[in-house]
């Protein structure tokens, strides 16, 4: 592979670890708030994070583009106090790709935050432990795999981004090129062999991902069940 692949890859993986890390700060207090409250807003909410799931991601680019851009809201914003518009920045790679993966993160968490028993946050509440020592003690260590499954699945999905990132970043080797445009911009110039090597990486990659999360899954599906069953009636 040549060093403009290389340095691809590497934005990538850059791309997807910050982006991993701020979803799961914004995921988990909303995928806690999710699964606890009975407010009518809460389909409204479920229906916005999951919006990327069926919206087409030009179309979500677009509109970032435009917000982000110098005649938008926030890029025009920026540039009146003195800083750059985001638009065609790795900053706004970022906050689109967060906006992109969040139900990636979002659901996984939802779901299982929704299967830990009610009567063990009771129990801890009785025994007098804060909100905070309750969400640590008890609900973090029966949720592990969900925090797994959420950060996997939006790394992933990160990694494999194009039509959003393409939208707002564009194709600047070293700023904005990710592996996915990098792909398309090698089979624009009829270089199918390096677009084969790249794509064959994201095969890989995709594959052995599905294989850990559904393993994970499986996994953690029994060992919830044994612990369910082992509560005190």
């Amino acid at each position: 592979m040549s060093p403009s692949d290389w340095q691809a890859i590497a934005l990538t993986l850059k791309l997807a670890v910050i982006s991993t890390l701020v979803l799961l700060v914004l995921a988990i207090p909303l995928a806690w708030w999710l699964s606890q409250t009975r407010s009518r807003a809460r389909p409204l909410l479920e229906a916005i994070v999951a919006l990327p799931l069926v919206l087409p991601p030009t179309v979500l680019g677009f509109y970032l583009l435009i917000a982000l851009g110098p005649a938008g809201v926030i890029g025009g914003s920026l540039e009146a106090i003195g800083f750059s518009h985001l638009a065609f920045s790795f900053t706004g790679l970022v906050i689109g790709s967060v906006i992109y993966s969040l139900p990636f993160a979002v659901q996984p968490l939802q779901n299982a935050f929704s299967q830990i028993p009610r009567s063990l946050l009771d129990a801890a509440a009785c025994m007098r432990a804060k909100p905070s020592d309750r969400f640590l003690h008890v609900v973090m260590p029966l949720a592990k795999r969900g925090f797994i499954t959420a950060a996997v699945l939006a790394f992933a999905h990160t990694i494999g981004e194009f039509g959003v990132v393409l939208m707002i970043g564009g194709n600047i080797p070293g700023e904005t090129q990710v592996v996915a445009i990098a792909i398309y911009d090698h089979v624009e110039g009829l270089n199918y062999g390096a677009a084969n090597q790249l794509s064959l990486l994201l095969l890989v990659f995709s594959l052995l991902v599905l294989l850990a999360v559904y393993s994970l899954n499986r996994d953690g599906s029994a060992l919830f069940t044994r612990q369910k069953q082992e509560l005190p009636k």
